[in-house]
């Protein structure tokens, strides 16, 4: 990544993308040590949060993930989830915030020098262009290092800099709680796997 010591960056995470990519990682994220990592690297102005909630459940598992990150230097940004029928009959939920973020991305570039995207979506791509058009840097975080990749091609392409989620690991994830043998098993078998793509 590259940051200069007065950039002033602003983070967008797109709540459901980001979680699907470090779910296909195994990765446990601690949103703390992420703000901490971006504000050793240049002046960090906003992070966003963006994320679709379900009204009227008792509870959510998102529930206090989205208050931490609301009492701890995150920006929430949030709207309800849309419930529909699948073709099998199940209840289902649907939640889009493509247009929140692109709107907060390019009204932020006025002053801002980096935006930091969190989504593989290729659905953002001529929104990075726009950015760069304004002579805005941008960063996609996301994985090709998942099965399928996470991060459309094009994007990642176009964006400045792209960083995959796998190599921040060591820097914003967390230690696993599974004991010792089970997490090296887990990694046993995510070799032989690669081993076998190969």
């Amino acid at each position: 990544m590259t940051f200069y010591p007065t950039d002033r960056i602003a983070l967008f995470i797109d709540g459901a993308n980001f979680y699907a990519a470090a779910k296909a990682l195994s990765l446990d994220i601690d949103y703390r040590k992420l703000l901490e990592e971006f504000r050793k690297r240049g002046v960090l102005i906003r992070a966003y949060y963006y994320t679709t909630l379900v009204e009227h459940e008792d509870y959510s598992p998102l529930r206090p993930l989205v208050d931490w990150l609301d009492y701890n230097g995150y920006q929430l940004v949030t709207k309800p989830a849309r419930e529909y029928t699948d073709s099998q009959g199940r209840k289902r939920w649907r939640g889009d915030m493509d247009v929140e973020i692109a709107v907060d991305m390019m009204e932020m570039a006025a002053s801002a020098d980096h935006l930091v995207l969190f989504s593989g979506d290729g659905d953002f791509l001529h929104l990075v262009e726009a950015l760069q058009r304004k002579g805005v840097r941008v960063t996609v975080v996301s994985t090709v290092k998942s099965q399928p990749p996470m991060v459309s091609d094009d994007l990642r392409r176009q964006a400045d800099s792209f960083v995959d989620l796998a190599d921040l690991n060591e820097i914003i994830g967390r230690p696993s709680r599974l004991p010792r043998f089970i997490q090296e098993s887990r990694a046993g078998e995510r070799e032989t796997d690669a081993d076998a793509d190969a």
